[in-house]
């Protein structure tokens, strides 16, 4: 078995930083939508969802450096262009939303396809023996439940 600079199986960490960049593809069509509705939202949840969304695109800004900066760790290349983002992403794009229950459903929606992907690099993870990533995802997972609960919560 070859194995990487950190110990680890260069076969699975080759197969997890195709799954990591899919997840940052992921991540930056999310935040191209938290920022579009940021900006576009209207009506008289205007000032909680303005802020809420700019909280939600500050947080996804930072997740999307540390997935780069993790796939660089295992020792490959980060996607960079948005016609890889738009290639690989599964989170669906959000164009001209300015009602506030149509708005909040999409963020729901994107993180439920955000939570998916990162259970199956949590699984890949674990059976790779990285540390790393598995420990990555699984904050990322519990943070993110939690807001999906909570604008549930906001929807009913």
């Amino acid at each position: 078995m070859e194995t990487t600079t950190l110990g680890l199986d260069e076969i699975k960490v080759n197969e997890l930083a195709t799954e990591l960049n899919g997840l940052l593809a992921n991540y930056q069509i999310y935040y191209q939508n938290l920022r579009g509705l940021h900006w576009n939202i209207k009506g008289k949840n205007f000032f909680q969802l303005h802020e809420k969304f700019e909280e939600l695109y500050n947080d996804s800004q930072l997740k999307i450096d540390e997935i780069a900066e993790r796939i660089l760790t295992l020792e490959s290349t980060p996607l960079h262009t948005f016609d890889d983002y738009t290639e690989l992403s599964k989170v669906p794009v959000g164009k001209n939303i300015s009602k506030d229950v149509e708005a909040v459903t999409l963020v729901v929606t994107s993180l439920k396809q955000l939570i998916q992907i990162e259970r199956v690099i949590l699984d890949k993870s674990g059976e790779a023996d990285d540390e790393g990533t598995n420990a990555m995802m699984s904050d990322f997972i519990s943070e993110q439940e939690k807001t999906v609960w909570m604008l549930k919560a906001w929807l009913a």
